[in-house]
């Protein structure tokens, strides 16, 4: 996907995009389409382009969103016929995959809403490092946007974002404190944008390192180093 963005200057321009699509910059390319203009009678804004994979700002969970490591609950539903739409949405989409299985709202904080899938064939449903479970949860998020934008839904099962959540950040602290004791940078497998932005963040206040990500895509890595 492109965006286009002006600003005084390139860099104000970049971060327009960043704050408006909450992204990372390590997420788009830039393309100048009008740059500076040099001289003191010569005024006029930057224009800026910049490139980005539609899934880097949506994977049906934004970077605005709590983890779901944080205290959800089951509120009152605030549009019961979104919910139960969202509902035969999932389990008619399980019954095309060939699945049995049961679809309930796991919690209700805010705009965001969580589903629940209870199946014999929870592992299928997840898929390889929780690639199912992401395509179920981004189809859905595409469905209830056409009903309510405003609306995020978080698809789970068996606990695995919980539990996928809890060990990215355990095998981040283990590595940072790997790199605090021998200087040396440890680099982590690669990770989806908002798996990298729960690993950022977790390791912000953890002493004597700091984090950057690397490589190219969607999935990329974050090294942790040593903070100078």
């Amino acid at each position: 996907m492109t965006r286009e963005f002006e600003g005084k200057t390139e860099q104000e321009a970049i971060a327009k995009a960043i704050e408006e699509l909450h992204i990372e910059r390590e997420d788009f390319d830039v393309e100048i389409i009008e740059p500076q203009k040099k001289g003191l009678f010569k005024k006029g804004n930057v224009k800026i382009r910049i490139h980005f994979d539609d899934d880097a700002v949506e994977l049906g969970i934004n970077d605005e969103d709590e983890s779901v490591l944080e205290t959800q609950e089951l509120g009152e539903p605030f549009d019961s016929d979104l919910e139960d739409k969202l509902l035969t949405f999932v389990a008619t989409m399980l019954d095309k995959m060939g699945y049995q299985g049961t679809v309930s709202i796991s919690f209700r904080q805010g705009r965001k809403i969580g589903l629940n899938i209870e199946s014999d064939n929870s592992n299928i449903i997840i898929g390889r490092k929780g690639k199912n479970l992401d395509a179920i949860q981004l189809l859905t998020n595409v469905y209830s946007g056409q009903i309510n934008p405003d609306v995020k839904v978080v698809v789970d099962s068996e606990n695995y974002r919980l539990r996928h959540e809890e060990q990215l950040i355990r095998n981040a602290f283990k590595m940072a404190e790997q790199v605090r004791r021998s200087g040396r940078s440890r680099l982590l497998d690669p990770m989806n944008p908002y798996e990298r932005r729960l690993v950022h963040t977790a390791l912000n206040d953890f002493g004597g390192v700091t984090t950057k990500s690397e490589g190219e895509g969607l999935y990329k890595q974050i090294r942790i180093l040593q903070e100078r």
